[in-house]
């Protein structure tokens, strides 16, 4: 901030066009005037990287400081004036037009209609060659995986690594292999946890876990954890409560939606990322199994894969739209994210945090279908049936009426409890019957239930599955840095990503989600054991090959051998293994 003398500014002209000054013709026009008891107060406006480099930088002694000694980007930032409140220079003020006073707007009202709705989506008949190639491709989980942590990611986490231990006077060399090893230990601690994770490496025999001693001393774990880092701390955006972890976002989101499967259905909703610290994005939710961590808002397909995430700031670094809320608006940037791969009639569910007519109006414009549950006061006064009255009538009875501009259908269904959904695609027909409990007869009964209702119940899941699959072997080991629970959730999202393509590109040899992370677990250890090194077992290590679930077949076998599983004699053998193995002990073999 700095003070000038107001007839310096107005004789010069500067006064009339404040505006579009810049700093540098400001201070020019002080340095040749003296100042006098007039004053006006000058203020430097933000540039736009104000958390640059720069920030950090010594501009000179501040005693002697002049203009000419700022950096470039401040002197030529544009400044404001503001009056000193002395009363003079009134005239200046007259000349200005006054300001018009805007008009309200007024929305039109809907008008309401008791009909089905008549959507004009076209039917999905989109195929997905990328899955149809990864399926060719006959990927291991460990492949799979590496889709998403591919060698870009791993080497730029590699180096922001380097760059952080370097400024901070730690020569770490870090390299790609021991990260993976790291990672590898954070997967294991997901299924084989301790109360303190220096137990891996104790010798006790209770705790001693060979195959993370094998793999990697514990100081060097140590002190590769403790410098983990994914943003150059000279480039982080200061109104950005996750810059630190931002790049990594970015490559996930892309990862994720460059593999994800081409569907019609999605779900969008919130998960939760457990954390227990002071970071202020923390958030307590008590809907959720996780109540107190990071909300992330999330979109995926109906069976849970991870397409788009985004946490939760409130409106500090996402600015939701005028007519929208907060979360209609990530429904939007979700939307967005998904037209990427083209402009397809896609479905999306959602959930009453998220939906409203405006927002079903708006989605309907980008040629997306929605269904959600919502909120009364979002319906736009649809003159539905009161719910005090709906429950007196029996369960299953229900009310809905049409938007007629827009074909926006609002239904109230009485089930347990009255029900409002909202869709600008599904309508009322076919009405089916539904099984549901009675609490007061103790049975189960028929109810009516409307189209919108069935195909809600059945697609909106996707969200909570996902949250099911990261809960059951979540990542335990964290670190003293807020970020580190976000960087387990990132992990655990991604196996949850690499399982589901499992699941579709190899339906003849499925292995469920524990044994996909053990095998992802302990190639990456496997592969970093040091064998050799003077006080480590030695052991041999199994080959990867042995449990990619690709080409292994049995055979018979002239001489007969040794079993590999159980050890008896056996006629039998793995065609890819070259091993003797009973028929009866050849699935468990090949699987950790």
């Amino acid at each position: 901030m700095a003070s000038t003398s107001r007839d310096v500014i107005a004789g010069r002209g500067i006064h009339s066009k404040v505006k579009s000054a810049k700093l540098l013709e400001v201070l020019n026009a002080m340095e040749e005037e003296e100042s006098n008891s007039n004053r006006e107060e000058i203020f430097i406006a933000p540039p736009d990287n104000a958390a640059g480099e720069f920030t950090d930088e010594d501009s000179g002694d501040e005693d002697s400081q002049r203009g000419a000694h700022l950096p470039g980007s401040v002197l030529h930032a544009s400044v404001l004036c503001e009056d000193s409140g002395t009363g003079e220079d009134n005239d200046d003020l007259e000349l200005q037009p006054a300001k018009k006073r805007q008009k309200a707007v007024v929305k039109p009202q809907r008008i309401w209609t008791k009909r089905d709705i008549r959507p004009d989506f076209g039917s999905w008949t989109a195929s997905d060659p990328h899955i149809e190639d990864l399926k060719s491709q006959e990927l291991s989980p460990v492949g799979l995986f590496e889709l998403f942590f591919d060698e870009g990611t791993i080497n730029f986490i590699v180096n922001e690594t380097n760059r952080y231990a370097w400024q901070k006077n730690v020569n770490l060399s870090l390299t790609a292999q021991e990260l993976k090893c790291v990672l590898g230990i954070l997967i294991l601690s997901g299924y084989i946890s301790y109360p303190r994770r220096r137990m891996f490496w104790e010798t006790s025999p209770d705790s001693h876990h060979h195959l993370v001693a094998d793999a990697i001393r514990r100081d060097r774990f140590e002190l590769i954890f403790s410098y983990l880092h994914f943003a150059d701390n000279n480039e982080l955006d200061a109104g950005d409560r996750f810059a630190k972890v931002r790049p990594l976002i970015i490559r996930m989101n892309c990862n994720f939606q460059k593999h994800a499967p081409l569907e019609e259905f999605y779900s969008f909703g919130e998960s939760m990322c457990e954390y227990f610290g002071h970071r202020g994005s923390k958030q307590l939710h008590r809907g959720k199994p996780v109540r107190l961590g990071y909300k992330i808002w999330c979109g995926t397909t109906s069976r849970g894969y991870l397409v788009w995430f985004e946490p939760s700031q409130g409106t500090l670094f996402t600015k939701p739209d005028r007519s929208l809320d907060l979360g209609g608006s990530m429904v939007i940037k979700f939307v967005d994210a998904l037209q990427e791969r083209g402009f397809l009639p896609y479905h999306i569910f959602f959930d009453k945090v998220f939906t409203s007519v405006k927002l079903m109006s708006i989605l309907r414009k980008k040629g997306v279908k929605a269904t959600g549950t919502v909120r009364e006061y979002r319906t736009e006064r649809c003159p539905l049936k009161d719910p005090k009255e709906l429950k007196k009538m029996k369960r299953g009875s229900f009310d809905y009426k049409v938007d007629e501009s827009e074909e926006i259908i609002v239904c109230r269904w009485h089930d347990s409890s009255v029900v409002n959904i909202c869709s600008n695609a599904v309508g009322i027909e076919p009405v089916r019957l539904t099984s549901r409990h009675s609490g007061a007869t103790k049975t189960r009964t028929q109810v009516h239930q409307p189209s919108l209702v069935k195909l809600y119940q059945e697609k909106v899941g996707g969200v909570g599955r996902m949250d099911q699959n990261i809960a059951k072997y979540k990542v335990k080991i964290r670190g003293m840095k807020w970020y580190s629970s976000f960087i387990g959730y990132v992990i655990d999202a991604a196996l949850n990503n690499a399982w589901q393509l499992h699941r579709i590109c190899c339906q003849d040899a499925q292995v469920d989600l524990l044994a996909f992370r053990r095998y992802v677990a302990c190639v990456y250890l496997e592969s970093n054991a040091d064998t050799t090194s003077q006080g480590r077992r030695s052991r041999r290590l199994e080959t990867e090959s042995r449990f990619d679930m690709v080409g292994h077949w049995i055979i018979h076998q002239d001489k007969r051998t040794r079993c590999a599983l159980c050890h008896s004699q056996t006629n039998t053998r793995c065609e890819k293994c070259q091993k003797g193995v009973h028929a009866k002990c050849f699935r468990e073999y090949h699987i950790r």
